[in-house]
């Protein structure tokens, strides 16, 4: 799968990435924001799987993989990371978009339709909701340090299979080196570490309103309400609860709802429920 590269420049002059597959001529266009500890080489697996003649760029929000890292820490939130997709919209002069947000870029895309409706045509949201279950942030703050060091893929990969087993069952020993593969890079002495700025998951365990999504997500959401939405969740989720997977469904009159099976927070978006629902639901806002 041919990859392209694409650097931009934020608001506040860092340098940031992103990858772009498929005919660079498409008319359409899906543009896809990863997790919180994730980059753009989440979507690499879906992207291979859908198999439509669509133009996608995955991006690697501040912070994380090609994208620079803040020297001051302080610009690690959703709010930014908006600014950025605005940012890298307006360089390639981007229109009728369709957003696929994993977990934190779900939040960003609630976010991005609020600020700019006219510039997306439909958003698919990955296990992520305008509340985000407490129990869920701190299973993820107990692993999700980013100062973990390995002397080669192997161990990264067992360390990922321990605290990731529950999420994904059925992984086995290949699944888990491919899973390092994509969230891990290799640094100056050769150690293995997780490609992210420690610093993003400051303050992760703390239930204060930084973490933990308000009320006013809640509105946010609501200008969703003439944008056609796909809600995917992992049946065992600990972040997107079914209670609030549900009342999202009531809220948003045209959107629908996939649970995945054996799959916890995230699905990966390349499990054959998910294709399937993902290719229908983009051919489907296409007519």
């Amino acid at each position: 799968m041919e990859k392209r590269d694409i650097y931009y420049t934020a608001h506040d002059g860092l340098k940031l990435y992103a990858a772009e597959y498929g005919p660079h001529d498409s008319n359409l266009t899906v543009l896809c924001m990863h997790g919180l500890t994730r980059n753009h080489k989440d979507f690499e697996p879906m992207i291979r799987g859908l198999e439509l003649p669509a133009r996608y760029i995955s991006v690697d929000v501040r912070g994380r993989g090609r994208s620079d890292r803040d020297p001051s820490g302080e610009t690690y939130a959703p709010p930014v990371y908006v600014q950025d997709m605005a940012a890298l919209i307006a360089h390639l002069k981007l229109d009728n978009l369709i957003l696929i947000g994993t977990s934190m870029g779900g939040l960003m895309a609630m976010l991005m339709a609020k600020a700019f409706p006219d510039k997306i045509k439909s958003i698919v949201i990955n296990d992520v909701g305008p509340e985000v279950n407490p129990a869920g942030l701190k299973r993820i703050a107990g692993y999700a340090g980013g100062n973990e060091t390995f002397d080669n893929l192997d161990d990264a990969a067992t360390a990922i299979g321990r605290t990731q087993a529950s999420v994904y069952p059925d992984y086995n020993t290949d699944d888990w080196l491919e899973f390092a593969k994509r969230t891990c890079t290799v640094r100056d002495d050769g150690k293995i570490i997780f490609d992210y700025d420690p610093v993003i998951v400051r303050g992760m365990g703390s239930t204060k309103p930084s973490w933990r999504v308000n009320f006013a997500m809640w509105r946010i959401y609501s200008a969703l309400k003439a944008i056609p939405l796909l809600i995917v969740r992992g049946e065992t989720s600990d972040i997107l609860t079914e209670k609030t997977a549900n009342r999202m469904l009531k809220r948003h009159k045209g959107s629908r709802l996939l649970t995945v099976p054996g799959r916890g927070h995230t699905p990966f978006l390349n499990e054959p429920e998910s294709l399937h629902a993902i290719r229908k639901f983009i051919s489907t806002t296409l007519k």
